[in-house]
């Protein structure tokens, strides 16, 4: 599933190609991906300028004009493909693929397609002032790359809690956006193991891992995103942070830690792989 990186990237992509434009067509290829879409969805939004596209956790948001804000996630395979104008007409037009399930037409001529195979994501239309209050995001922790993560917001959000870190940064109540991925990249980062106990982490250990979550997180921002099975860039192209995992999916393989002789470990955690440094981190 695509994580933070990943949906960052793409909306990106999709701000750049939006803001400022109007739907000019919206065409629903199937009843539902995920869930049922709403009522009239296509209708709802046909015709409405985009004012911003943005990011909460792993969800992207496009505000439209009205006050109404059009929620997707791209659940496992999602990805969005931006092409530009001039579209082909016809049967050379875009979005006729067997998983193409979402086709939006700007009224510059470009043309954005949603394409799912395994349809697990998901669109969902809701009112802007009530958006805190939805379903998806009224339990949701904050920010990982928001001023609000701190070590002292870190070290309060933890106490108590006798559950391994890792599974910690994967609670979306905590830290919203965070995947196993990643986790596990900034466990490493912060040389803490990922089976420590969560109310541990306090002082330098806090610190360390505040900054490795911000560091990875937006070294991986920047190479695009990690590309391992479905995902790819609005453009097509693919995310490269991949390369430059230290442990995910890295198992014997020896740690890229200075004067570590140590071989990546791999354990099961709540049903997760997770790949760590016996050595390095504890």
């Amino acid at each position: 599933m695509p994580e933070l990186p990943e949906v960052e990237t793409v909306r990106g992509g999709l701000d750049l190609a939006m803001t400022g434009r109007c739907l000019s067509r919206v065409h629903l290829r199937r009843r539902d991906l995920r869930f049922p879409f709403p009522r009239d969805f296509a209708k709802r939004i046909t015709g409405r300028n985009v004012l911003a596209v943005r990011r909460r956790a792993k969800y992207l948001l496009v505000d439209l004009e009205g006050d109404l804000v059009l929620i997707m996630h791209l659940g496992m395979s999602g990805r969005f493909t931006i092409y530009p104008p001039p579209v082909a007409k016809g049967s050379q037009a875009p979005g006729g693929g067997r998983h193409d399930h979402v086709v939006f037409d700007l009224d510059d001529g470009a043309r954005i397609v949603y394409c799912d195979p395994r349809r697990f994501g998901l669109m969902d239309l809701s009112v802007g002032k009530a958006l805190d209050t939805h379903k998806l995001f009224k339990n949701i922790g904050i920010e990982p790359l928001s001023a609000a993560l701190t070590p002292a917001f870190l070290v309060a959000a933890l106490k108590g809690r006798h559950t391994p870190i890792k599974a910690a940064l994967l609670d979306q109540k905590i830290i919203a956006g965070i995947g196993n991925i990643y986790a596990c990249e900034m466990l490493h980062r912060a040389r803490l193991s990922p089976r420590r106990s969560s109310h541990t982490v306090q002082g330098q250990r806090a610190v360390r891992l505040v900054t490795a979550i911000g560091e990875v997180l937006r070294e991986a921002i920047a190479a695009g995103g990690s590309t391992l099975k479905d995902y790819a860039r609005t453009d097509g192209e693919l995310g490269y942070f991949q390369h430059e995992f230290a442990v995910y999916g890295r198992e014997g393989a020896p740690c890229p830690a200075p004067a570590c002789n140590a071989l990546i470990s791999r354990i099961v955690q709540s049903g997760r792989s997770t790949f760590f440094c016996p050595r390095c981190q504890r």
